[in-house]
């Protein structure tokens, strides 16, 4: 298990636990976390699992492949750390993961 912690647009903190091979996404629903929506089920067909990547977790998480770039254009408020969540998968290099939830999806 890895440990993902989420902080809401008003600062509210949420710390899971994620399986090894799950997704971001997948860790926010399981645990109720407020703020991701993930309307098409982690299939990477819409923008309501935006997060932003906290920057010291920037190089660990990788950048988005082009499938997910081309969903990004549709995120509100869209970062230079602005990332899908079901497109991050947990890795144990990822134990401990910070991203912040934008105070809207889609």
């Amino acid at each position: 298990m890895a440990k993902i912690v989420f902080t809401t647009h008003d600062n509210q903190t949420f710390e899971v636990s994620a399986e090894i091979g799950s997704t971001v996404m997948e860790a926010a629903i399981k645990n109720a976390v407020p703020g991701i929506e993930a309307e098409c089920g982690g299939a990477c067909a819409c923008a309501t699992c935006h997060v932003y990547v906290a920057d010291d977790w920037v190089a660990a998480v990788g950048s988005p492949e082009p499938m997910e770039e081309d969903m990004l254009d549709f995120a509100s408020d869209m970062r230079p750390t602005s990332r899908l969540s079901c497109q991050i998968r947990m890795t144990a290099e990822l134990d401990g993961l910070k991203v912040n939830i934008p105070e809207s999806q889609g």
